[in-house]
């Protein structure tokens, strides 16, 4: 057999190529590092008190269906009697029936806006099997059942209605499903709370004013950062005209938005979006949406507001970034999702 002989050329080149490969393999094996996390999230909301609530709910659920978010539970902080049937009944429409549903068990707030007859519509013509939030457990029981679960530091809780559920979470006692008092467990488990409350840089907004002393207590005692979306965040961002015209002919959302905007004339350029601003930040952060002011959130057991900048604070309120305009252009895509198959 002859000996094989190559030159110095063939030999470079083939040892370039062995290099060459390595390389790539190692770059497209390695993970990809920019997908942001999924956020797990318990939705704590006072719906039938406004729609604005069920417009958040499509959202919550076309976050999930993106893989943008986890929906651990969802409860009511309503004791308007339909808000745990409403609740399931948006659950059940995007395919997701099992997500836990809880109800405010102790005293708090009844509000609906029933003269609309969007609740009962809803009730009328989707599946459910609440009949009240009778029929719902407690919701105090829920958050700690979810978040004794988790790992810590990690559940995003957004409340877009009272916070009645938060002080009576933070009050509660150990139980069957952890050893920790409320705070304890919510300083163990909760990485932040995103709620929809206040006004900027003071004021009195509804979701603080209503069951103010829970306020008072939830926002004075909470144990991690907070970052609030105000009453003025909100207020500019109008949604559910393109909804009515566009959206799924079989939606919850657009039922409730069709029946509700003919009624009210100061709706007619569409429905302020508190809520969804709030879910909107939870689940993808502030840029580049708005930017933010970080200090203090000082509540008054009247329900008012005021703000101390603090830049070693523990609370944000948000501040706008993106004209009002493109932020609706957003959100109302996402009320606007259909159930994924």
């Amino acid at each position: 057999m002859k000996n094989k002989c190559y030159s110095p050329y063939v030999l470079l080149l083939s040892l370039l190529l062995i290099i060459s490969g390595s390389a790539c393999k190692e770059k497209t094996d390695k993970p990809t590092e920019d997908k942001n996390p999924i956020v797990p999230v318990i939705f704590d909301t006072d719906i039938s008190g406004d729609y604005d609530d069920v417009g958040a709910m499509g959202m919550l659920h076309a976050l999930a269906d993106k893989g943008e978010i986890e929906i651990l539970g969802t409860v009511a902080s309503n004791l308007s009697p339909l808000v745990a049937p409403t609740i399931e009944v948006i659950n059940t429409y995007f395919g997701r029936p099992d997500i836990p549903v809880g109800a405010l068990k102790t005293s708090g707030v009844y509000q609906d806006s029933r003269e609309l007859h969007w609740p009962d519509s809803l009730m009328v013509n989707f599946p459910h099997t609440y009949k009240s939030n009778d029929d719902a457990p407690d919701a105090v029981k829920v958050y700690r059942r979810i978040l004794a679960e988790q790992p810590d530091s990690s559940v995003t809780i957004v409340t877009v209605g009272f916070l009645s559920n938060l002080k009576n979470l933070l009050q509660s006692k150990p139980d069957t499903f952890s050893p920790l008092n409320g705070k304890d467990l919510v300083e163990k488990k909760v990485k932040h709370w995103v709620a929809m409350a206040g006004k900027f840089p003071s004021g009195k907004e509804v979701n603080v004013k209503r069951d103010s002393l829970a306020s008072y207590y939830a926002i004075s005692n909470w144990p991690t950062p907070i970052v609030f979306s105000g009453f003025e965040i909100g207020n500019k961002v109008l949604t559910g005209l393109r909804l009515i015209k566009e959206g799924p002919e079989d939606s919850p959302i657009r039922m409730a938005y069709a029946i509700s905007i003919p009624k009210r004339p100061y709706d007619k350029f569409g429905r302020m979006s508190w809520d969804q601003t709030a879910l909107l930040v939870a689940a993808r952060g502030f840029d580049p949406y708005y930017t933010y002011k970080t200090g203090r959130f000082i509540p008054s057991e009247d329900g008012s507001n005021s703000w101390e900048d603090d830049p070693q604070g523990d609370h944000k309120y948000l501040v706008e970034k993106m004209p009002a305009d493109s932020v609706a252009q957003v959100i109302e895509n996402l009320m606007m999702h259909k159930p994924m198959p």
